[in-house]
Formats: structure tokens, sequence, C-alpha cells
């Protein structure tokens, strides 16, 4: 499957909201998946992009959530799910959230082309 985009985020878990390293790999088919490191060994988690994702916020649209330390509330990443829970991410800068941003945006929008033998 084509990538969109792969690196290093922040992600901050559902109930502990302890703030954890993944390797992150988006995928052109809309699915965000998350690894224990870059090897992409140990899935940690998957979400579908296309299907689940309702929004995405950055920066200061963040409110309730308090950056890992060290960080700037500018390299906050929410990804709002249609279910009504939340995927709380930080990027390394300011830049790296916003180009998160436009590529789960991109994901989100682009039809899936499935092609057909000829």
């Amino acid at each position: 499957m084509a990538l969109v985009k792969s690196g290093w985020l922040w992600r901050q878990s559902s109930i502990l909201r302890r703030w954890k390293r993944n390797w992150f790999v988006l995928y052109l088919d809309g699915s965000l998946v998350y690894y224990h490191d870059e090897t992409q060994r140990d899935m940690d988690g998957r979400i579908h992009i296309k299907y689940s994702c309702r929004d995405v916020r950055t920066g200061r649209e963040c409110r309730d959530v308090q950056p890992p330390e060290g960080k700037s509330r500018e390299c906050l990443l929410t990804v709002v799910l249609r279910d009504g829970s939340k995927t709380t991410l930080c990027a390394e800068s300011e830049d790296d959230a916003v180009a998160w941003k436009m590529a789960v945006l991109e994901a989100k929008s682009t039809p899936v082309r499935l092609h057909s033998p000829k």
C-alpha cells in the first residue's frame, strides 16, 4: 500500500493520559498505523481515517490537552473520531503538526482507487 507520510509522534494514552512515542505511518488507503518503533514489526494500533475521522485539530484548537514536557501547544494534533473519541498526538515541531494535519485530511478525502485488471 502506498505511503503518504511517516514519522515519530507522541501519542497520549486514553486511560492514564501518559505520553508515549510511536512511529506513525499514514497509508493512501486512509490507515493511520502506529508501531512500537520504525522497524514496523510491533503494531500498537490503527485508525481508519477514511471511515472514522470526523475532524483534525492542531495547536490552540486542542484545548483540553497538556502537551508533553518541553513541547509547545502548537505541536499538538487531535484526531476526532465519529464515535466521539479522540486520539491526541504531538509532533516534533509546529510545522510537522501542520504537515501531519494536511496529510491526514488528504488521506480522508482521497478516494481509494481499485485497479481493474486489463
